[in-house]
């Protein structure tokens, strides 16, 4: 009886000091716990044949180069748009009739996924400029439900875009400078940070990748 009487006594102090027990363990995990943080690729970080020769051997301080271009609702869209933005670009064309249908579909997912990430935008770029004019670009937009808040689908000069996605983006092999009929391919979707910086690159084709792009947006936003 006395054990009894003195387990009933004490019950309250042994709960506190269990659930102190616990909290602490929880605060020194997090403490201890690594931050996850994501890599800033630089041009020598990624494959040379998706890189200009010319900063192939760049190692610190690439970011996304300044650019001018019109969107689907004739809007002038530039960088300055997408300044102090977390963004996903990739580069495509209305025509495509492989991998781009599949490319737009997962962004549209990625699109519908970024709801709790109201300041998160989206950019593609069209390689083929000349038949993806502002009509064409909002036929497209209407088609496959882009958000026009959001989502830019833009056009311009091809040779400043066959630009942007050697020497800024650096996601395709290099096929021409953008002359009359030189031709862009890729299927990366890449992540950029509010400093303009390349955080990572995802194949548009899977939509498992949204998924990762999403979990990589919840790294950037915790970043300080």
């Amino acid at each position: 009886m006395e054990l009894l009487h003195f387990f009933r006594r004490f019950r309250f102090v042994a709960l506190v000091i269990l659930g102190l027990s616990v909290i602490i363990i929880v605060f020194f995990y997090k403490a201890l716990k690594p931050t996850e943080v994501l890599p800033v690729y630089q041009p020598a970080m990624v494959a040379p044949e998706l890189v200009d020769e010319s900063i192939q051997y760049v190692k610190k301080y690439h970011t996304i180069s300044s650019f001018s271009m019109i969107n689907q609702n004739g809007q002038i869209i530039t960088e300055l748009d997408y300044d102090n933005t977390i963004y996903v670009a990739d580069f495509f064309f209305t025509t495509c009739p492989s991998i781009c249908p599949v490319m737009t579909k997962n962004m549209y997912a990625l699109q519908q996924k970024l709801s709790s990430h109201p300041d998160v935008k989206l950019l593609s770029f069209s390689v083929t400029p000349e038949i993806d004019t502002v009509e064409q670009l909002k036929r497209y937009a209407l088609k496959n439900k882009v958000d026009d808040n959001r989502w830019n689908l833009v056009t311009g000069n091809k040779k400043e875009i066959y630009q942007l996605a050697r020497k800024s983006f650096l996601v395709v092999k290099e096929d021409g400078a953008g002359g009359p009929h030189d031709m862009i391919h890729t299927e990366n979707f890449v992540l950029i940070d509010t400093k303009k910086r390349i955080r990572g690159y995802y194949d548009g084709t899977k939509l498992s990748s949204m998924e990762a792009i999403i979990d990589d947006i919840n790294i950037l936003t915790n970043e300080k």
